[in-house]
């Protein structure tokens, strides 16, 4: 490592952390941690834990993961894969979201992922991991919020051609800007009118989808026998005879994998959030508990309200839910029920916007990306900048829409894979393999004895579906049907290599470390250690 560089992040980092977290005054102890991590308070901490809770809440958004793939689910394995799946994905992501809640509590910071692997990772290897790391989590920042405003782009036209709308990819491609410059505005506006916004998403995606849940059950001419929605197995995707049932089966799980993603928001906002140290994590893991349990029910009311299964996977709507609801409920009243799946997912790419934002203005403070990134507004306290480049590469990867029919499913697939490597780099590196240096510095959450078997469990299943979610989704493979994700995770991979032994391991040190702020940050730490023991 260059000498003149800053120092290490986690060279700084001792048992105070803890001490220093867990003093009465949590709120006030949130700019002295930040301190200690090498920042300056720049964002306004106007969070509580409901706030952290919503917006991972929101960014998973059931109602959009299921509703924007629901048909990959019917066609890669049909009812039986869909629920089961569901179940099964949710058990072991709650692993992954257990061991993040306990890294998020020791290291609050917006950077996220990257700045958990530049901790835990050796001082040798610490500047390599957090770039790793930071590289994927922008590849699944940008995939997610891509992923979720083009489904919802595309659903609102299916939505409009009930009305007489032509849908084109062209039009959809406009739809999709047009969301992602409502993001945009509403993410300039500032942290109070998001707070504010965020307990409305709480409200709409809880309240709202369970009942269109219960008018689905309650009203539905008929009801699908529950072996249909658990034990039925269907293949459209041509892979079953080419491949096995297992292999189909593996590739709708998809659907619940996508949807449960994005629960890292929690921490990129902690900078954000009063006794982030506690609130962060308590994000985290509700946030997976909660979707959980509302997205089963939301699954499985679908899957019992289908009229028939032939109809639903190819709707005379165009969209399998869209269809539902209109077989239920007739044109108008599935326009209506479709508007309030229309209000949660827009709220979902808007607070992905959010997410992302924090996530590059991060990246940019430490170097990884242009420094003119590394900019908050001053009126607002926002980081307009990244607000838009945010938007700017979510229009970008929907590009390839109009001329792949697949790329969606390679979208999403870009998403998941970017997001959980990101997310399991740091968990392996500081708590499957070697804890020593977490110990040293965990906050207020952790999972004492059961901390390295819950990372081991969730660092193994992590390897599994990045395996899973680069093979093809349908055959024959061709050029339109290809699944592009490997080759987006390649391409990445491949920059990072290039660009860390060309010409980033000379500048890029990870979370960077000011001297004058570290000195007096100790000061005051070492000044509170002080006092405590006396």
């Amino acid at each position: 490592m260059d000498p003149s560089s800053p120092p290490s992040l986690a060279k700084h980092l001792s048992p105070s952390t803890a001490e220093a977290q867990q003093h009465p005054h949590g709120y006030v102890d949130d700019a002295d941690r930040l301190a200690q991590l090498g920042y300056e308070q720049e964002l306004t901490r106007g969070w509580s834990a409901l706030e952290s809770f919503g917006i991972s809440f929101s960014i998973i958004s059931i109602c959009t993961g299921i509703t924007t793939s629901f048909s990959l689910g019917l066609t890669n394995g049909g009812p039986g894969v869909m629920s089961i799946g569901w179940i099964c994905v949710s058990f072991m992501t709650m692993f992954v979201a257990l061991s993040m809640a306990e890294v998020v509590s020791a290291i609050p910071s917006a950077a996220g992922p990257y700045a958990w692997s530049s901790v835990l990772a050796r001082e040798k290897w610490s500047p390599f991991a957090a770039y790793c790391t930071g590289w994927f989590n922008f590849l699944g920042q940008a995939g997610v919020t891509t992923a979720i405003v083009f489904g919802n782009a595309t659903f609102i036209a299916t939505v409009a051609a009930l009305r007489g709308f032509v849908i084109t990819a062209p039009r959809v491609i406009g739809i999709h800007a047009a969301l992602l410059i409502f993001a945009g505005l509403v993410n300039t506006v500032g942290i109070r009118f998001l707070g504010h916004l965020n307990r409305f998403s709480i409200l709409i995606h809880s309240v709202g989808v369970f009942s269109i849940c219960v008018a689905l059950l309650a009203k539905a001419p008929t009801h699908q026998t529950a072996r249909e929605v658990f034990a039925t197995y269907h293949d459209e995707s041509g892979w079953g005879e080419r491949a096995s049932p297992a292999y189909v089966a593996l590739t709708g799980i998809l659907l619940a994998q996508f949807t449960i993603t994005g629960f890292d928001a929690s921490a990129h906002m902690a900078e954000e959030t009063k006794d982030a140290g506690r609130a962060a994590p308590i994000g985290v893991i509700m946030s997976v508990g909660v979707s959980t349990v509302f997205g089963f029910f939301y699954l499985v009311s679908l899957l019992f309200s289908m009229q028939g299964y032939d109809s639903t996977v190819v709707p005379a709507t165009g969209q399998p839910v869209l269809q539902i609801f209109v077989d239920v409920f007739g044109q108008n009243g599935g326009t209506a029920a479709a508007s309030i799946i229309i209000a949660c997912i827009t709220l979902c790419g808007t607070f992905s916007v959010t997410s992302n934002s924090r996530m590059f203005y991060a990246f940019s403070r430490d170097r990884a990306l242009f420094g003119w990134f590394d900019h908050v507004d001053k009126r607002t306290q926002v980081p307009v900048r990244t607000v838009w480049l945010a938007v700017l590469l979510a229009f970008c990867l929907a590009l390839p829409s109009l001329g792949s029919i697949v790329a969606y499913t390679a979208i999403t697939s870009i998403a998941t894979i970017g997001l959980y490597i990101s997310y399991v780099l740091p968990i392996a590196i500081g708590l499957a393999f070697d804890q020593h240096r977490f110990r040293a510095i965990r906050g207020p959450f952790h999972l004492g004895a059961f901390s390295r078997p819950c990372a081991i469990i969730a660092t193994g299943y992590v390897i599994f579906i990045t395996v899973v979610f680069c093979l093809p989704t349908i055959s024959p493979v061709n050029s339109q049907t290809l699944n592009y994700a490997p080759v987006a995770v390649g391409i990445v991979f491949l920059y990072i290599i290039i660009s860390w032994f060309g010409w980033a391991r000379h500048w890029f040190h990870g979370p960077r470390q000011g001297a004058s702020r570290s000195f007096f940050t100790f000061l005051h730490l070492s000044l509170l250690r002080f006092r405590h023991h006396r």
